[in-house]
């Protein structure tokens, strides 16, 4: 179940450009990137991802040496994913993450989502207990994606087992509501 995949396993990758993305909204994921940082919700060990939806497209972040200085080169924009195939075509520098696929899926199968943080810590999966916990699949696999969807038909959060606590929410302030509420920062 703790299989290791790359990415480049999962996905075929299609770049439309290699250039930095230009979507006004970044400036939302590094906002909540810096503050989450700032709180210290993000330790130096942590890994973090983030995603948001703006018409049919979305901006994921790929590995991020610094949250506290994230940088435009580190995020990419999503143009489609095909999950039956498993293309993804993408705009940005940076190599996606195994979860995007994942991330993709939750944006385009809720319409009330356009924000999803995933924080990559496993020391949150034993603070917290009211959440629904996955595990039975591999990160990135199909079966994963729709056990995640079902754990999110009734919360807003799911722990993914050795991968972190995932919140999805409408907008930056509603998932910053709920970090406050499960960190109490």
């Amino acid at each position: 179940m703790n299989e290791k995949i790359t990415i480049s396993q999962k996905l075929q990758i299609f770049y439309v450009s290699k250039e930095e993305t230009n979507c006004p909204l970044i400036i939302e994921i590094i906002k909540l990137s810096k503050k989450l940082k700032e709180t210290n919700i993000l330790k130096k060990d942590s890994e973090a991802i983030f995603s948001l939806t703006f018409g049919k497209r979305m901006i994921i972040n790929g590995t991020v040496k610094d949250f506290a200085n994230i940088k435009r080169d580190e995020l990419l924009e999503i143009v489609d994913f095909d999950p039956i195939k498993n293309n993804l075509l993408l705009i940005g520098p940076a190599e996606p993450r195994i979860e995007t696929s994942l991330h993709w899926m939750i944006h385009h199968a809720r319409n009330d989502v356009n924000f999803v943080v995933q924080i990559k810590k496993t020391d949150i999966i034993n603070k917290i207990k009211e959440v629904d916990v996955t595990d039975k699949y591999p990160i990135g696999s199909l079966d994963n994606t729709k056990e995640v969807l079902k754990a999110l038909r009734t919360n807003k959060k799911v722990i993914i087992k050795n991968n972190g606590l995932l919140i999805v929410g409408r907008n930056i302030e509603d998932i910053d509501k709920q970090i406050q509420v499960i960190f109490g920062v």
